[in-house]
């Protein structure tokens, strides 16, 4: 079993009692103590070989779930990595300040929103800057995180952006100069503006201190090559909540009693590749863990610009265009990912695939039986 789930298992009652989660929070506590539990039903296998038949627990399907989210990393990753273009990539980070992130707690969905968005308008006006890229249609894709490395709350976005844009009708690609796409002071405060902007307009700017339109906001901008790394990086964190299972090294169950379980995981600090460990009570790290429940419906990804589903020109017709301002694809080789299969579910008693034959749906008991 994951210990994530285990931890859940052993301590949600605890924490319920002691905490006032939110509906959302309660249904995450549900659904990860449930997951292949049987709660949700079971799926039937047959082994053709030995004519077995075989009961495998349904998954949950949360997305906060750490048992039942593997595999769509993998897929999102190869599906971003066949849209790749022929040019050179950036990354792009930019940082909610500490001054809004109570306001963040409380109202996740208009403060999220606003940073996603706030920050995707900042990167494509200052591409359309003549003095920077000058590209009228530039594209990025925006992926939210809300944890650091020590589970704490530190809601921040990347963004995947590549090195150019199309020009006004859409004919011709307009490249980044080399190892530069903009200024990232001038990126900082362009964010930090349309920000206040939206708060403003959702009536939550009163809730942030002044201090915080005065200062300095963290954002970081860096040329990451031909995208492959960062996609790979990026993408192991999209289906992921705060920690996955390999990161924890210990857990002290503390005989069932909460004020003395621990959890113990490693961690790397920013800058360093040496392991250091934590250990925190139980109670604490499933609230640090819920702090990163999103919002019901929440897109946590997001494509912008030449990027965006809807946008008329296709990924193909760019990387044409591209092609035709450099004439040759010299330089540059699109290397096509292949997804590693998934494990198939083997028979126990034989050893062979088993074949799936139909989904059985929990038996509740009759209303007339209880």
């Amino acid at each position: 079993m994951n210990r994530i789930q285990q931890i859940f298992r052993d301590h949600a009652d605890a924490y319920l009692a002691s905490a006032r989660p939110t509906d959302g929070e309660r249904k995450v506590i549900r659904a990860i103590g449930l997951c292949r539990s049987g709660e949700y039903g079971h799926h039937l296998y047959h082994c053709a070989h030995c004519n077995k038949k075989h009961t495998s627990a349904s998954s949950c399907g949360n997305r906060h779930c750490p048992v039942c989210q593997h595999e769509k990393n993998a897929a999102w990753v190869v599906k971003q990595q066949l849209r790749r273009l022929p040019c050179t990539y950036f990354m792009a980070t930019f940082t909610l300040p500490e001054q809004l992130r109570p306001l963040a707690l409380a109202h996740p969905k208009p403060v999220y929103d606003a940073l996603m968005d706030a920050a995707a308008e900042s990167l494509r006006a200052l591409e359309a800057d003549p003095r920077f890229v000058g590209c009228k249609v530039a594209g990025c894709t925006g992926i939210l995180h809300t944890w650091g490395r020590q589970l704490q709350y530190h809601p921040h976005v990347h963004f995947i952006v590549p090195g150019g844009g199309l020009s006004a009708d859409r004919e011709r690609w307009v490249a980044a100069q080399g190892d530069f796409l903009v200024h990232v002071r001038a990126l900082s405060r362009m964010f930090r503006g349309k920000m206040r902007e939206r708060l403003e307009r959702q009536g939550l700017l009163e809730r942030v201190p002044a201090s915080a339109w005065s200062m300095e906001w963290n954002v970081h901008c860096k040329a990451v090559g031909n995208g492959e790394r960062v996609l790979r990086y990026l993408g192991a964190y999209v289906f992921r909540v705060a920690i996955s299972d390999a990161r924890i090294t210990a857990y002290n169950p503390g005989d069932g009693d909460s004020r003395k379980a621990t959890v113990t995981f490693k961690y790397q600090k920013v800058g360093s590749s040496r392991w250091r460990h934590m250990t925190i009570n139980v109670i604490e790290f499933i609230r640090r863990y819920l702090q990163h429940v999103l919002p019901r419906g929440f897109r946590k990804v997001r494509h912008y610009g030449f990027l965006a589903p809807n946008f008329g020109v296709s990924i193909q017709r760019i990387r044409e265009l591209i092609c035709m301002l450099y004439e040759t694809l010299r330089g540059w080789a699109m290397r096509v990912p292949v997804r590693k299969p998934s494990r198939p579910l083997t028979c126990k008693e034989c050893g062979h695939r088993l074949r799936w034959m139909c989904y059985i749906p929990r038996q509740r008991p009759h209303p007339m039986q209880i």
